[in-house]
């Protein structure tokens, strides 16, 4: 017997009590009825209530493979179609000491699995007296989402680490795809990241320009794609673990790239002040 105490009140009628399949019925009230889910193809419904309330999303990150190990970087934006939510996100998630992975789709999606796959690597490595390799982690996480294909998840996550092998960089997403790659960017703002990323790349390069390369890279795309903000953070994983190399507003970013040239005008009041 459900409980429809929550629901009565002084002017509403309690669903069942009315005789139809109105939740509330009030006489003469500008008051909207609220019609109960009726209808043959459930599935059906539930798949354009899915599309109703799907949010469009946006991002930036990127990861590529040099030759002292792996570079990733994000934004730090999270927006629901035109609605900035956060200017704070973390989308770099530390799976364990060696291993990152980055947030690109539904937040809480991405943030459940990838604590869900940090547990299970941790599992495999008390299990096995090692820890998991790059390759095997990222195969774990996509064969967990492609069990839940289709069921309405929305991720694009990259995986970079160092093993036993060296340097590692997947690419996997809630349909169950799984790639392997040198250079990865997902998100809304992937192309323009992707621009510059191709052109500055050398496999040869020191920590310093890799990690340039990457900061220019996300705040290029800040730039250019409006679902992408707030802050660039850049991670370096090499044979010792990850660290966070650094963390720089989108804002300064942009005048340290891109300084105000004084007119002449402000040129010449600048030198007769300082005559």
């Amino acid at each position: 017997m459900l409980d429809f105490s929550a629901l009565e009140n002084g002017f509403g009628v309690p669903a069942g009590h009315d005789g139809g399949g109105l939740l509330f019925d009030v006489a003469d009230a500008d008051v909207p009825a609220m019609e109960l889910p009726t209808c043959d193809d459930f599935d059906g419904f539930q798949a354009e209530t899915k599309d109703m309330v799907k949010n469009k999303r946006g991002t930036t990150t990127l990861a590529f493979i040099f030759d002292k190990g792996v570079i990733v970087a994000a934004d730090s934006r999270a927006s629901m179609g035109g609605y900035i939510s956060s200017q704070t996100v973390r989308k770099i998630i530390e799976i364990n000491p060696y291993m990152l992975g980055t947030m690109a789709g539904g937040a809480a999606d991405c943030q459940f699995w990838h604590r869900n796959l940090g547990t299970k690597c941790r599992q495999h490595e008390l299990d096995n007296k090692r820890r998991i390799s790059v390759t095997g982690a990222s195969k774990l996480l996509a064969n967990i989402l492609y069990s839940y294909r289709g069921m309405g998840l929305s991720i694009g996550t990259m995986i970079a680490g160092w093993d036993e092998k060296g340097p590692g960089l997947y690419y996997v997403d809630s349909e169950g795809a799984r790639l392997r790659g040198n250079r990865f960017s997902v998100g809304s703002g992937s192309l323009y990241a992707y621009a510059v990323m191709d052109e500055g790349y050398r496999f040869q390069m020191s920590i310093e320009d890799a990690a340039e390369l990457a900061r220019r890279s996300i705040y290029q795309a800040t730039f250019r794609d409006g679902a992408s903000g707030g802050c660039v953070s850049v991670y370096y994983v090499g044979p010792d673990g990850w660290k966070k190399v650094s963390g720089d507003d989108v804002g300064e970013l942009h005048y340290h790239y891109n300084p105000v040239q004084k007119t002449p005008v402000e040129q010449e009041m600048a030198d007769a002040s300082t005559a």
